[in-house]
């Protein structure tokens, strides 16, 4: 091991120390920790991130991580020839941004990220907020800058009810045929 090495090993070590309380504290807690769309574009980021999650499993924590993405579905959008409109800086959506919005987070994205915790050591199974009723959302009908006028989002929705139970619970036992 170089010098290097060893002063980020030392770093790492001293972090977990200080991290221990906290680690003891939340032991069996559920935490969800956002996965930025900009964050996603740096295979650097994305391992330290997916080491992060597997520590954070590894010390009793039970990490959620939801993801975003709209940096990689603009560029979807845009390979596949379809023009984007923002009002306000939100997309507006109508079905077919839609479905390949749906594309990239439930397709691409979800099953990168999957991918990078289980290169990283741990388990992770990647849901759609659609699966088994997990998330609800409703249809946003936002102000602009002007307070008089009215603009439809097209298809933008703000999450209403999330329902975990509605999913089945996932467990590291397993049973094994005989």
């Amino acid at each position: 091991m170089t010098a290097s090495e060893d002063k980020q090993m030392l770093a790492k070590a001293e972090t977990l120390i200080e991290a221990l309380p906290y680690f003891q504290r939340y032991a069996g807690r559920s935490f969800v920790v956002k996965y930025g769309g900009h964050a996603m574009g740096d295979p650097t980021a994305a391992k330290d991130f997916a080491q992060d999650i597997v520590l954070l499993k590894a010390v009793g924590i039970n990490p959620i991580v939801v993801h975003g993405g709209g940096p990689q579905i603009g560029a979807m959008l845009k390979k596949l020839g379809v023009e984007s409109r923002f009002v306000d800086g939100l997309r507006v959506t109508d079905k077919e941004t839609a479905q390949v919005a749906e594309m990239v987070l439930s397709g691409a994205i979800n099953k990168e990220l999957v991918g990078w915790i289980a290169q990283a050591g741990g388990k992770a199974i990647g849901l759609s907020g659609k699966d088994g009723g997990l998330v609800t959302a409703t249809k946003v009908t936002r102000t602009a800058k002007d307070p008089d006028s009215q603009i439809e989002q097209g298809s933008i929705s703000v999450t209403s009810a999330i329902r975990p139970k509605s999913t089945p619970r996932f467990s590291t036992r397993c049973a094994r045929p005989e």
